[in-house]
């Protein structure tokens, strides 16, 4: 029976809607895939609307306004399965931005503290053991 159901959106697009149509709708595997994608992104606003605070289109204005990447790492773009998460203040509750889950993971490690991230910054760049090399000198680490 499912095999002679034909797609509504194929019929209501122009189409003939000779594609077999064996998902909920009915519809074919094209437009239930366009609609479980629109429903998640629906999902998705409603939940960035009431966990914290953000309006209606907010998440996506501010995804365009970092230029669609995790301004962190500058890698992450949040196009595939996984969105950018929204980063906030966990003391007021003010967003701050959208990461990607490693850069949020990394906030909330050094507990939104940025004299942590200055001092890790100067870890990175000054390495203790790099320092402690140059005071012993070349001969006296048995090099």
């Amino acid at each position: 029976m499912n095999s002679t159901r034909k797609c509504k959106d194929c019929l209501t697009g122009g189409g003939n809607g000779d594609r077999p149509a064996p998902y909920p709708g009915p519809r074919c595997a094209t437009h239930n895939r366009l609609v479980k994608k629109e429903r998640r992104e629906v999902a998705h606003d409603k939940r960035v609307q009431t966990v914290y605070g953000l309006e209606p289109g907010e998440y996506q204005q501010l995804y365009l306004f970092q230029g669609g990447r995790c301004p962190g790492c500058l890698r992450a773009t949040g196009t595939g399965k996984k969105k950018l998460a929204t980063d906030h203040d966990h003391i007021t509750g003010e967003v701050r931005g959208l990461l990607c889950s490693t850069c949020n993971q990394i906030v909330g490690h050094l507990r939104d503290d940025p004299e942590a991230f200055r001092r890790f910054a100067r870890y990175l760049e000054d390495p203790p053991r790099r320092r402690m090399r140059v005071s012993k000198g070349p001969d006296q680490d048995g090099n």
